[in-house]
Formats: structure tokens, C-alpha cells, sequence
């Protein structure tokens, strides 16, 4: 998206290039208040760095924003296809975004305004909407050789892994479809689970594929069990019976992510239990007036209470908000 010459003053300043960062700017445009979204990364930054071959767990109709049809050829949508549909949708409603631009901090002003540092400019607005999902750092497991080369949080495509000795970490969806793509592609895989069974979460249409290929020997999974050091060469694992090593070439941690709670206090937002984000249910203004949150951030580390489906609405409740209605 091309930049707007030398404007740096705004109604609204949105935090995040995701859906529900987008959803907003539609509101905030239809609403006629001027906008700027800044993104730190590419557009839909968390959606591009999914795992190539993800399906979402949702219909397309449940994704859709801006009230712009998706149209999937799938009953469940991939991530290549929500990739050009948001982009499409980026593109009909000729969103002011600024992609690679980096949020730093974020400051009230005495005259109500917020004062906006970027890692390219200063922008002085009205409100601020941060909507920058949780995908950004990994959930880390603090072992012994976890900064290793081989030890990956983010996973995209299996054909890296393609007759390696892969060791998974990690009971729900995303270690699931990393477990079974990869050893789809050749890789001898191992599963480690911290509790008794696979995740609750994990899609009912993956999860008798996941629970055969055990069953059948062709991934092996150790249940009740936990990674504790990792070398160059093994990866030795605490399990009901004992410690055991086993030789491996890399290792896929699917420990879940976590928002940026530094960014989050720095921005302003007070956060309370559980590292909850504290806001108002019904505006999402959070205890800073003028400053909003919208999406998935608003869980803190509860990561499995929002969603694209679920949190679209956040737009209007925050643009109805801001324009008093």
C-alpha cells in the first residue's frame, strides 16, 4: 500500500495488519474518521507465517470481513487462501496500511492525543486500536540446548524435514499437523506429550489419523513424559518408566505462543490475572481512555478463547464506540 505523503495525524491508529486489525479499518472508514494501520511485518504477518499446508479449523463464511464473500473450494479454507482473500480485501477497500513499520512505544499526550513513535516516523492520533495477536513470541520449555540450531518453535513446510529424525513437542493442532505432515514427507517422528492424550482441541477430522498412526507404530509417542536436555545429536526425555535418549536431527517445540506483554505494558495496557489485558467487555477500551484492543490479544495467555470468528465483532463495538453511538 502506497504511503499517504506527510500526514501523520489521525483519527484512529490501528496496531496490526491481521483480520480483526483490517476489520477495524473498514469500520473506522465506513464510520468517515481517517485511519492508518501500521504493521511490523507483511501483510496478515500471523497468517503468513502458518504452516503452508494449514486448514483453518473454521468455515470461510466465518472469516469473512467487510461483509466481502470468501470463496473457498474447500469446505474449510487453507492458508493460501486466506492470504489472497485478505489481500483482496485490502485491496477493494484501498486500506491505508504501512507494512515493515514497527510500533516502539505509544505515550497520551496532555491534549488527549497519543504520540506514536514507529521505527520510520511519529504519528500524533485521536485513538489507538492494537490488534497484534499472539503469534509473536513461542512459549519457551528453558532447557538445556533449546537455542540449538535444530530446535524450532515455527514450523511452515515438512519437506525440510523429509527423511530426518524428528522429535515433537506437543499435544494440540499445531503439533498434531506438524507430527503427521512431516512424517508424511519420510521423517521417522517421535511425539512427546506432557499429559495422558492428545489435546481436546485438536480437529476432530485430524484426530483419528493421529491416534492410527500410534496405534499403529508409525509415529511413536510418549505420553506423561517431558523433553529435558537436547544436544546436538539426542534428545533425552523424562517418561513414566525412566529417562531414555534417543539420536534425533531436529526438534519441532509446538509449545504455543504468547502475545507481547512488554509491548503491551509499554503501550499502556494494564494487564491483570493470567496476564489478562484489562478492558471493557462491551467498547474493548482498556484503563488508558482512547486505547483499545481488538482480537485475540485480548485473551492474554488464554490463546484458545478468541479467534478470527469470534472477534470480528470487536470492530464494531470499539468504531461504535469511538463515534458515540
Amino acid at each position: 500500500m502506497a504511503k499517504e505523503s506527510l500526514q501523520t495525524q489521525y483519527d484512529v491508529l490501528i496496531i496490526g495488519a491481521g483480520p480483526i486489525g483490517m476489520a477495524c479499518a473498514i469500520e473506522a472508514k465506513n464510520a468517515g474518521l481517517t485511519y492508518i494501520i501500521v504493521e511490523k511485518g507483511p501483510l496478515v504477518n500471523s497468517l503468513y507465517n502458518y504452516p503452508v499446508f494449514m486448514t483453518f479449523f473454521s468455515t470461510s463464511q466465518k472469516l469473512e470481513i467487510g461483509g466481502v464473500p470468501f470463496v473457498s473450494i474447500n469446505t474449510k479454507p487453507n492458508r493460501n487462501e486466506a492470504l489472497e482473500y485478505y489481500r483482496r480485501v485490502a485491496e477493494k477497500f484501498a486500506l491505508n496500511i504501512h507494512l515493515f513499520e514497527a510500533v516502539e512505544r505509544v505515550n497520551k499526550q496532555t491534549n488527549d492525543l497519543f504520540k506514536v513513535v514507529t521505527s520510520k516516523t511519529v504519528y500524533r492520533v485521536k485513538k489507538v486500536i492494537i490488534a497484534t495477536g499472539f503469534y509473536d513470541i513461542p512459549v519457551l520449555m528453558h532447557l538445556p540446548g533449546e537455542n540449538l540450531p535444530k530446535v524450532k518453535h515455527y514450523y511452515q513446510d515438512p519437506h525440510l524435514y523429509a527423511f530426518s529424525k524428528v522429535l515433537v513437542i506437543g499435544a494440540n493442532n499445531s503439533a498434531i499437523d506438524v507430527a503427521l505432515e512431516t512424517y508424511r514427507k519420510g521423517a521417522e517422528v517421535t511425539l512427546v506429550v506432557r499429559s495422558s492424550e492428545i489435546g481436546s482441541y485438536v480437529k476432530y477430522w485430524v484426530r483419528p489419523d493421529i491416534e492410527n498412526r500410534i496405534k499403529e507404530g508409525e509415529i511413536k509417542a510418549y505420553f506423561n513424559s517431558e523433553v529435558i536436555s537436547i544436544s546436538e545429536t539426542e534428545v533425552t526425555i523424562k517418561t513414566p518408566t525412566g529417562q531414555i535418549s534417543i539420536e534425533n536431527d531436529f526438534v519441532l517445540a509446538m509449545t504455543g505462543y504468547q502475545p507481547n506483554f512488554a509491548l503491551l505494558k509499554n503501550l499502556g495496557v494494564e494487564l491483570g490475572e493470567n496476564n489478562n489485558p484489562v478492558h471493557d467487555p462491551e467498547s474493548m477500551e482498556t484503563s488508558t481512555k482512547g486505547l483499545y484492543l481488538a482480537g485475540v490479544v485480548c485473551g492474554g495467555m488464554d490463546t484458545h478463547k478468541w479467534f478470527i470468528e469470534n472477534s470480528r465483532v470487536h470492530a464494531e463495538q470499539i468504531i461504535a464506540h469511538i463515534i458515540g453511538k
